[in-house]
């Protein structure tokens, strides 16, 4: 199979920061590949018949997925051939909310406090990892477990609103502490009156912010990046373009931002830092967080065989742009 015989490439991403919610703005990859004749397509574009469960299972051949490492891991161990060819890390608000007035700062005061954790009735719950990530992030530094605080089961809808039912149960008295992150997180808080009682993001380890976000894969399946690479190294092309072109439009990603995660200015100021930085690479370090984060959600039961990150990524599409 040739390139040209390459008709429609897709692309999906979280509601989050991403160089792909960028690139598509700018209009950057359809101007990519438009030329050779090849559609590039959004899986949330809302169009009839799009395949929009494979964001999660990663089924279709053709994608190119930026989003979470929870759905990206719990498909690799599910036996999808997908390949990992980048990791982005930004800061985004994460936190530990508790009611307003509770004498909560420190992560030792989690220690038999009842921590909200969500049940969704979907395929991957990726908000009930976020919860025991986050809440085994912010007890760690505390030299303490998940066994150490009470967790409580909380029932959310699987279309329901982004921690509604963790903070309807802060407010009520059922829990002591609700784990978000995002900007919609702040809006959120404001609007139950719950107060941060762990800023994670002031922890200076990035140990203790590893969750579904950080840090965020980038992943291919392995037919597209065996039989068309060139299109595989030409779509990270772009990414890195975005990811320059943020560091120095600050403003600019503000106003996209608004638009991927769907909150408002204030939001979305409170969130993320100014020009964070949305390179990528396949470093060391990444990789390690990310191994990490896959023996987490192994030991929890979030994923069905174990995966072997360092051999999961392919350092060769960005390798080749690097070294160009």
């Amino acid at each position: 199979m040739t390139t040209a015989a390459l008709e429609t490439i897709w692309f999906t991403r979280c509601p989050v920061p991403t160089a792909t919610g960028i690139a598509a703005d700018q209009g950057w990859l359809a101007g990519e590949f438009s030329p050779d004749g090849i559609e590039v397509r959004s899986l949330q574009d809302g169009a009839p018949g799009t395949p929009r469960e494979t964001h999660y299972t990663h089924a279709l051949t053709g994608l190119f997925r930026e989003g979470g490492n929870v759905p990206a891991l719990w498909a690799r161990s599910r036996g999808e051939a997908t390949r990992l060819i980048g990791l982005t890390w930004i800061e985004e608000r994460q936190a530990i909310l508790v009611r307003a007035g509770t004498q909560l700062e420190r992560p030792e005061q989690l220690k038999g406090r009842r921590l909200a954790v969500p049940r969704r009735p979907i395929a991957i719950d990726f908000w009930r990892a976020m919860a025991l990530r986050g809440f085994h992030g912010a007890l760690s530094l505390a030299g303490l477990g998940l066994a150490d605080a009470d967790l409580v089961d909380v029932e959310a809808a699987p279309d329901g609103g982004q921690w509604e039912a963790e903070l309807l149960a802060l407010a009520a008295g059922r829990v002591d502490a609700v784990y978000v992150k995002g900007a919609l997180a702040v809006e959120a808080a404001l609007r139950h009156g719950a107060e941060v009682g762990i800023d994670l993001d002031a922890v200076p380890d990035r140990r203790a912010r590893v969750n579904n976000g950080t840090p965020r894969p980038i992943t291919v399946h392995q037919r597209l990046l065996d039989e068309h690479p060139d299109v595989v190294g030409r779509f990270l092309g772009v990414l890195l373009r975005a990811a320059g072109w943020a560091a120095e439009h600050p403003a600019e990603v503000a106003r996209i931002l608004s638009a991927e995660t769907g909150a408002g200015a204030s939001g979305v100021a409170a969130a993320y830092v100014p020009g964070a930085s949305l390179h990528l690479d396949l470093s060391a370090e990444r990789l390690d967080l990310l191994a990490r984060q896959e023996r987490f959600l192994r030991d929890h039961d979030f994923l069905a065989a174990p995966v072997d990150v360092a051999a999961w990524a392919d350092h060769t599409p960005l390798q080749g742009l690097t070294h160009a």
